[in-house]
């Protein structure tokens, strides 16, 4: 079996100026993930370890960098799925992690359960070998001039841009292994002057994410509340079989429009080691990873 790792790092209408900041973030996930396919590391260890690099790039709305909830805290989503066990894990609503990928990882393997949530989540990831650290720590002065300036016109009574420009640089990734399995991930920062406590589409299985070996993986970016409502990384998946990952890539964007005018992408990765990639953005950082080489882009136009 030919290893493959697809990344992405958000659908939005990128600015000119940030291409290449996105660009190279996506690039050099997509080489870290797929060097250990390559060496024979399992597609979890990849989609982890491409998922992390772009938590730790303040390019993305994820881990250090993120979005700011209204009360000016970062509040970090995560998702990680097994193709070949169905095992999952998940954490939402976390403030002291700087790596939510890496608990959703142990949430994977070192519990009964599948998704923890606040306090709870960072007491379980801190037992399980992760630092917690302080919330300031995640805070960039640039997210803090960010949420000011959205606050100051919805005091002015100005309505924010539709969710086709607004900045939705939620991270993630799929990966197949040497052995044929696959693997997803997606961590998020969620969307700008959020209310405390919400929890969008990245952390919920089915709806952010989702893998199985019988049918494909899928990691989602966009407007959470839209893609929740249709569960739509488990609507692409189970296409798969019958109309390929590019044309169920192709459609489960088109039924998210069509259905609840909603915005976003995904990636999407079949156990062939095909792939297909589709957003209805103006723009979605992409990367793509195989043994002929990475290639990256900000256009399905470029796939």
């Amino acid at each position: 079996m030919n290893p493959v790792l697809l990344v992405h790092g958000g659908a939005w209408d990128i600015p000119s100026d940030e291409i290449t900041a996105h660009t190279r973030g996506v690039t050099r996930a997509a080489r870290v993930g797929f060097d250990l396919l390559r060496q024979g590391a399992a597609a979890l260890d990849a989609v982890e370890a491409a998922v992390t690099v772009l938590e730790d790039d303040e390019t993305f709305d994820a881990g250090r960098g993120s979005f700011l909830t209204a009360d000016g805290r970062v509040q970090l989503d995560a998702l990680m799925m097994d193709g070949a066990t169905l095992r999952a894990g998940a954490v939402a609503c976390v403030e002291r992690l700087k790596n939510p990928i890496q608990a959703a990882r142990l949430v994977l393997e070192r519990s009964p359960h599948v998704y923890f949530v606040g306090p709870g989540a960072e007491e379980f990831a801190r037992q399980h070998g992760l630092t917690l650290i302080d919330n300031q720590e995640l805070v960039i002065d640039r997210e803090r001039e960010r949420l000011h300036a959205a606050k100051a016109r919805a005091q002015a009574g100005i309505e924010d841009q539709t969710f086709t420009g607004n900045q939705h640089d939620t991270v993630g990734a799929v990966a197949l292994d040497l052995a044929g399995n696959l693997a997803a991930a997606t961590s998020t920062g969620g969307t700008l002057n959020k209310t405390p406590g919400r929890v969008g589409d990245s952390s919920v299985i089915g709806s952010g994410g989702y893998a199985d070996n019988r049918s494909a993986a899928a990691s989602l970016t966009g407007w959470g509340e839209p893609i929740m409502k249709l569960v739509l990384a488990k609507w692409a998946v189970d296409r798969v079989p019958l109309l390929g990952p590019e044309q169920a890539a192709e459609d489960a964007i088109a039924y998210l429009y069509s259905r609840l005018q909603g915005h976003g992408g995904m990636v999407l990765l079949s156990p062939d080691g095909r792939y297909g990639i589709a957003h209805n953005t103006p723009r979605m950082a992409w990367a793509v990873c195989n043994r002929k080489g990475v290639r990256a882009g900000t256009s399905v136009a470029e796939v």
